[in-house]
């Protein structure tokens, strides 16, 4: 059956939205459902392998690292906006982070930390050189954001899923 329908829920939410796009009519619920069993199958081809954590408590200790570094980058950014920065000089910059991380979730894991933090962005990861590149939104020291990532969040993401 998961072979068949590889997403129920899925295939069964797309023909109802069908049929709320279309009038109800046999004709659209047998499209809607073709159209929908061919997207469960193509999201079915694209699903890739579910990742192997081979620790829970970094990547516990991670969230809560994660959590406290969103609360104090909040604060910081907005009394750089509200005050205009330090003495009113602020220097946004780009970073090159070379990284040990080459398997895909925790990549991503470490892309939706970094974008989730106010003030700074992931813009681009090169997969065959490792390496990242990263907009700070209030750069004082480009090696500070390279240990930052290496020794915070990308030590922690080894030690979960290596």
């Amino acid at each position: 059956m998961n072979r068949l329908v590889p997403h129920p829920i899925l295939i069964l939410a797309l023909v109802l939205m069908w049929l709320l796009m279309t009038r109800f009519t046999l004709g659209n619920l047998i499209l809607g459902t073709a159209i929908a069993l061919v997207a469960g199958w193509a999201l079915g081809a694209l699903e890739p392998e579910r990742p192997r954590i081979r620790r829970f408590w970094p990547l516990i200790r991670l969230a809560g690292i994660v959590s406290l570094d969103i609360v104090r980058s909040n604060i910081a950014v907005a009394a750089l906006i509200v005050t205009g920065g330090r003495h009113g000089q602020r220097r946004s910059g780009f970073v090159q982070i070379p990284l040990r991380l080459r398997d895909p979730v925790p990549l991503g894991l470490l892309a939706v930390i970094i974008t989730a933090t106010p003030g700074t962005a992931w813009l681009e990861y090169d997969g065959e050189s490792g390496v990242l590149l990263l907009h700070v939104f209030d750069l004082v020291d480009d090696e500070a954001w390279r240990h930052l990532i290496r020794d915070r969040y990308e030590a922690l993401l080894l030690e979960a899923f290596a």
